[in-house]
C-alpha cells in the first residue's frame, strides 16, 4: 500500500510516526510519502514538506501567510496526483487537510482521518462535509464519538496515542541529570511551544518568572524543529539549561511546569507534573476566536475532565504576577496531591494504550474494502 500522510505540526509528526511504525509491522511493504517531520522520517517516510513551514497560529497570521498556504495546497494536490497513493491519511490540521480531503475524494482516492479536527470547538458545520468526503474517521478523545453520533456519523474511538508515545519514547539513563549538567534541585520545566511565534511570546515571561525561585532549577524543553540559537537569543545571560528533543525525559524528572497551550499540556499531565497552562496570541485573532469558539477551556486536560484541573492563564491574564501566584500554588503539597489525583482519573478517561495499533488495524481493514464514498 502507498500512503500519503499529512501532519501540520509537531504533535502530528509524533502520532504519525507511531502510526507508520504500526502499519509497517502489519505490512512491511507499505510506502509512505508525508508532510511531517523528523520523527516520521525516522520511521522510513519520505518527507515532502516539513511541518515547521506549515504552522501558522491565529486568524491574522493565516491571512498574512495566505499566498504561501495557497501555494502549498496547489503543490500538495499535484504531488498527490503524481505519486498516486492508495489512501490519504490526514492528521488533524483541519484548515489544510479538509481541503485536501475534498480533492482526494473528487479524485477517487480513499480518505482516512486519524485524529479528528476539533470541530466540536468551532465550525461544527464542517461535520457535514466530513461525512461526504472522509471514508473513515478515527477519534482520540472520549467525547468525540458522542459528538459525531449527534450528526448520525459513526466514528472509531481508538484512545489517545500519547499513552503509547510516552511508553515507547522515554529512554533515560540513570545518571540522566549528570549527563545533562543538571543539579539535584527540583526541576520546573518550561515548555514554550514549537512555533517561533508562540516561543517569542511565552518564553520571555517564563524566564522572568524563573528569577524568583532560587531553590529550583528551570529547564527549557526545546522543540527539535527549532535551532538552539533561537532559544539562546532569549536568555540574556541567564544560565538556564536548554534541552532539545528530550521533553519526555525532562517531564519525568520535573516537579512542576509552565506550559504553552497545546498537546504539551496533556503530555505534562500524563507524566503527573502539576502545571500552569499559558496562552497569549495576536489580540485581534484572540477576539475573533473568542466569539467563534464554543468551549469552556483551552487545555485538553480540562476539556477531557470537563472541569478546571489545571489553571489556564489566557491573554491578558498571562502576567508575571499571575504566573508567580499560580506556580506558588503548584509548590503547595495539598494542591499538588489534588492535581495528581485528577491526572490519574484523566488517564482512565483517555481509553488506555494501543491507539496506534488500533488505528493501523482499522486502516488496513478500511483498505480491504473497495467502496469509496461518492
Amino acid at each position: 500500500m502507498k500512503y500519503y500522510i499529512i501532519a501540520g505540526e509537531a504533535s502530528g509528526d509524533l502520532h504519525g510516526s507511531n502510526l507508520i511504525k504500526a502499519l509497517k509491522e502489519k505490512d512491511s511493504n507499505s510506502m509512505f510519502r508525508c508532510w511531517g517531520g523528523d520523527l516520521m522520517e525516522s520511521q522510513g517516510a519520505e518527507i515532502v514538506t516539513h511541518y515547521r513551514d506549515l504552522a501558522f497560529m491565529g486568524f491574522i497570521e493565516v491571512i498574512l501567510n495566505l499566498n504561501k498556504i495557497v501555494k502549498n495546497l496547489k503543490f500538495c494536490k499535484t504531488d498527490i496526483l503524481n505519486w498516486k497513493p492508495d489512501a490519504i491519511i490526514l492528521i488533524d490540521y483541519p484548515g489544510f487537510n479538509l481541503r485536501i480531503a475534498e480533492f482526494a475524494h473528487a479524485n477517487r482516492i480513499k480518505v482516512i482521518y486519524y485524529i479528528s479536527p476539533q470541530i466540536w470547538a468551532w465550525k461544527q458545520s464542517r461535520v457535514h462535509n466530513i461525512k461526504k468526503v472522509v471514508d473513515k474517521m478515527m477519534v482520540i478523545l472520549p467525547f468525540e464519538k458522542a459528538f459525531y453520533a449527534k450528526f448520525d456519523y459513526t466514528v472509531d474511538f481508538v484512545g489517545h496515542p500519547l499513552l503509547d508515545a510516552l511508553q515507547h519514547d522515554l529512554v533515560k539513563p540513570k545518571d540522566w541529570r549528570q549527563k545533562k549538567d543538571l543539579t539535584d534541585a527540583p526541576i520546573i520545566a518550561l515548555l514554550p511551544g514549537s512555533r517561533k511565534q508562540e516561543i517569542a511570546t511565552m518564553l520571555p515571561l517564563m524566564l522572568e518568572t524563573a528569577k524568583e525561585y532560587k531553590d529550583y532549577q528551570f529547564v527549557i524543553a526545546a522543540a527539535p524543529s527549532m535551532p538552539l540559537a533561537y532559544y539562546e537569543s532569549f536568555l540574556n545571560g541567564s544560565k538556564i539549561k536548554i534541552l532539545i528533543g528530550g521533553t519526555y525525559a525532562l517531564l519525568s524528572e520535573s516537579f512542576a511546569a509552565l506550559v504553552t497551550s497545546g498537546t504539551a499540556t496533556l503530555e505534562t499531565a500524563l507524566f503527573e507534573v502539576p502545571e500552569v497552562v499559558c496562552y497569549k496570541g495576536n489580540a485581534i485573532s484572540y477576539q475573533i476566536a473568542k466569539k467563534m469558539v464554543k468551549i469552556k477551556f483551552i487545555s485538553l486536560v480540562n476539556l477531557v475532565m470537563d472541569r478546571e484541573v489545571v489553571k489556564e492563564l489566557i491573554q491578558e491574564e498571562l502576567t508575571l504576577k499571575n504566573l508567580k501566584t499560580e506556580l506558588n500554588k503548584l509548590l503547595n503539597p495539598v494542591t499538588r496531591e489534588q492535581i495528581i489525583g485528577d491526572y490519574k482519573v484523566l488517564k482512565q478517561q483517555l481509553g488506555g494504550k494501543g491507539a496506534s495499533q488500533k488505528a493501523a488495524e482499522i486502516i488496513i481493514e478500511t483498505m480491504k474494502k473497495n467502496d469509496v464514498i461518492l
